[in-house]
């Protein structure tokens, strides 16, 4: 028996049948811990193998370089020695960047073209919003490379864009995608976007080219195919032959990215596409305990968007999912903290545990707690709270509020949100510091007496000290956290992310309101300032190991001894503005994002939500998500809530509190209640 063939063996039933079936097309509905990396890599091999087909007549597309590579290098090990042993492995833009050398003067490109990063399209866009006199701060290259994104994953350039119904800004939008486009042809270069929106004209323009490919590839294999946009599709579609022989890999249960523009529809449709189409499911769970499983299938159960499978594990019962209730979010991160001093710590390293939050807000409550108690953390796919740059800004206005010889506090100001001040003139006015012993506000107010700024640079400088000395004189009198929502709005710092209108920034301006909140904890703004102060001094690279934080977005493809997921409420969880914008569609995909979080623990899970929560600075008093109320009673253990007599809730006979209508929170008009929660006191 060959290598090929222990392979085989070792897979299980499904994994086997879907290994095996080469011919046609095959959609595989693969669940969470399935092992459907295993079983394309295996398909990949056995069709080398069989030769059916030799590795460069096989396109295989995956969703990140990692994938790929990772996919190569166990390919490589089994078809050594043949001179045909590449097949055409990579994701959709590096194999598109291939088809593109070879054939760019068909597009009437150059083989040579130069592929843009983000500051070079925003760069371009920037010099065209000024050629084309439209206003810098309206027209932002965020704003503008955004509706650009969405255009080319559509597969529309500006020529196939109806202008009709269409508001004057998104006009505006057009007419710069236009010049863009043109700017980026004279350049001889493609965008991101542009690589397989090109391909995709190649060949519906060039069918003879189209076709040369269709011969070559007699199997296509995609990976993560639930993720996939239209244009991505389309690109597909083009590539696939008389015989049909695609096999697409995925879990429609995981599908969490419509906000990049990944469709849904692509996979649940595929089999009425592909009439002949073979689905096969991978049912069986090599991660998980039972109760982690019971829990997760019978929450995404309640959507109808999907194929339909429930995963299943020959592991043992496992410990019940643990679901906790908090008073408050600060008592959250209090407790999950305890919880992992007193019995996580105990039983597995902190590298294997994980706490996943839905909005990346979150991790602030938690990262102050371990500060606190000295438990090592990392942020996975961002940034630590107080690194960030909208709060470095924020506490950098506080700082020179707070003395003014904090010249580096006043630099970072003086930049945000920009005046027209550059280098040149921060080096002229610390020099001038140094030669007349002067802080940077000293040295601004005398260069301004002389007369020594051009006419624009003095303007806005005035306005900024002017403004400085204003808020130094409102600290006196107000709020410290007060003060700071003041700055933010009089600066133009809100305003500039406000405009901006992207997810980036959304998330910036989530970010300030929790910092607002994180100020009413202190009593000053000199004791806040300390705080931050020592808390991004401590050396947080602990030796050892570390807690895992980040969103459950960007815990997509990992998996944990235990994981821990807080903030379950209406209006967090499912998150109210996703559910405002798309409907029952947001509240399908916020399902998902919570069956991906319950799949990534493989011993331990913790669900929790608080009783109250601040929001934007005030308290409200919050519903339990409706997710909790979807997940079997006999696979969950209800941990006891700590009220006191004191606690502004009401308690039944039994000693229960229930909550009921009496306690609405945001997102209350879509929550279907089945039953309610009862919590003993």
């Amino acid at each position: 028996m060959n290598n090929i063939d222990n392979l085989i063996e070792n897979l299980n039933k499904e994994q086997k049948e879907a290994v095996l079936s080469t011919e046609g097309p095959n959609l595989i509905v693969a669940g969470a811990g399935s092992g459907k990396t295993r079983v394309l890599t295996t398909r990949l091999i056995h069709i080398i193998n069989q030769k059916k087909a030799w590795a460069n007549q096989i396109l295989c597309v995956t969703f990140t370089n990692k994938a790929a590579k990772e996919m190569q290098n166990r390919v490589m090990q089994f078809v050594k020695g043949s001179s045909n042993a590449v097949p055409w492995l990579g994701t959709f833009h590096s194999i598109s960047v291939k088809f593109l050398r070879r054939h760019a003067e068909a597009l009437g490109y150059k083989s040579n073209f130069t592929i843009l990063d983000t500051d070079d399209q925003k760069k371009l866009i920037r010099n065209i919003v000024k050629g084309e006199n439209l206003d810098a701060k309206k027209f932002s290259p965020q704003l503008i490379m955004y509706h650009i994104d969405q255009w080319k994953n559509k597969g529309l350039l500006p020529k196939d864009v109806s202008p009709k119904k269409t508001s004057n800004i998104i006009k505006s939008i057009l007419k710069v995608y236009e010049i863009y486009q043109n700017k980026t042809k004279d350049l001889n270069a493609f965008d991101f976007g542009d690589l397989i929106l090109f391909c995709v004209k190649l060949f519906e323009d060039h069918k003879d080219i189209r076709e040369i490919y269709q011969k070559n590839f007699k199997y296509i294999l995609v990976d993560e195919f639930q993720d996939t946009n239209f244009i991505q599709n389309k690109w597909l579609n083009l590539l696939v032959n008389e015989k049909e022989n695609i096999c697409c890999v995925g879990d429609d249960d995981q599908s969490i990215y419509s906000w990049r523009g990944a469709e849904i529809k692509n996979f649940l449709t595929f089999d009425q596409i592909y009439k002949n189409c073979k689905v096969f499911k991978l049912e069986q769970n090599y991660r998980s305990t039972k109760n982690i499983l019971e829990t997760a299938s019978s929450l995404i159960s309640n959507n109808s968007s999907r194929v339909g499978k429930k995963l299943w594990s020959s592991a043992n019962q496992g410990e019940l999912v643990k679901l906790n209730c908090y008073r408050s979010g600060k008592e959250e991160a209090q407790g999950i903290s305890d919880i992992i001093e007193q019995k996580i710590k105990k039983k597995y390293s902190l590298n294997d545990v994980s706490i996943l939050v839905r909005a990346i807000y979150q991790t602030r409550e938690f990262e102050e707690r371990f500060l606190q108690v000295g438990i090592g953390y990392r942020v996975l796919g961002g940034i630590k709270f107080y690194e960030r740059a909208e709060i470095k800004d924020a506490v950098s206005y506080l700082r020179i509020i707070n003395q003014k010889f904090d010249d580096l506090a006043l630099e970072r100001v003086i930049g945000v949100p920009k005046r027209g001040v550059g280098e040149s003139t921060i080096n002229q006015i610390y020099t001038y510091g140094k030669e007349h012993k002067l802080c940077l506000e000293d040295s601004i107010m005398m260069i301004i007496e002389k007369g020594k700024f051009k006419p624009k640079i003095k303007t806005a400088l005035s306005q900024l000290i002017n403004m400085i000395h204003k808020w130094r004189n409102d600290s006196i009198k107000m709020k410290h956290f007060d003060l700071l929502k003041l700055i933010l709005d009089e600066s133009g710092y809100s305003s500039m992310l406000k405009n901006k209108k992207d997810l980036d920034n959304e998330n910036r301006l989530e970010n300030l309101k929790e910092l607002l909140r994180a100020m009413q904890d202190y009593d000053n703004l000199q004791s806040f300032l300390e705080h931050v102060a020592l808390a991004t001094s401590i050396d947080q690279e602990w030796e050892g190991a570390k807690i895992n934080l980040m969103t459950m977005h960007a815990a997509k493809g990992l998996e944990f001894d235990v994981v821990f997921l807080p903030g379950w409420e209406e209006g967090l969880f499912p998150h109210q503005k996703s559910l405002e914008e798309k409907g029952d569609f947001a509240l399908e995909e916020e399902r998902r994002l919570a069956y991906v979080g319950i799949t990534r623990a493989k011993k331990e899970a913790y669900l929790s939500f608080a009783m109250k929560r601040a929001y934007h600075g005030d308290w409200m008093d919050a519903l339990p998500s409706r997710f909790i109320n979807e997940i079997p009673e006999e696979s969950v253990e209800k941990n006891e809530i700590s009220l006191s007599e004191n606690d502004d809730f009401e308690f039944n006979q039994d000693n229960s509190i229930e909550f009921d209508e009496e306690y609405r929170s945001p997102g209350w008009d879509r929550y279907k209640k089945n039953k309610m929660l009862k919590w003993k006191k």
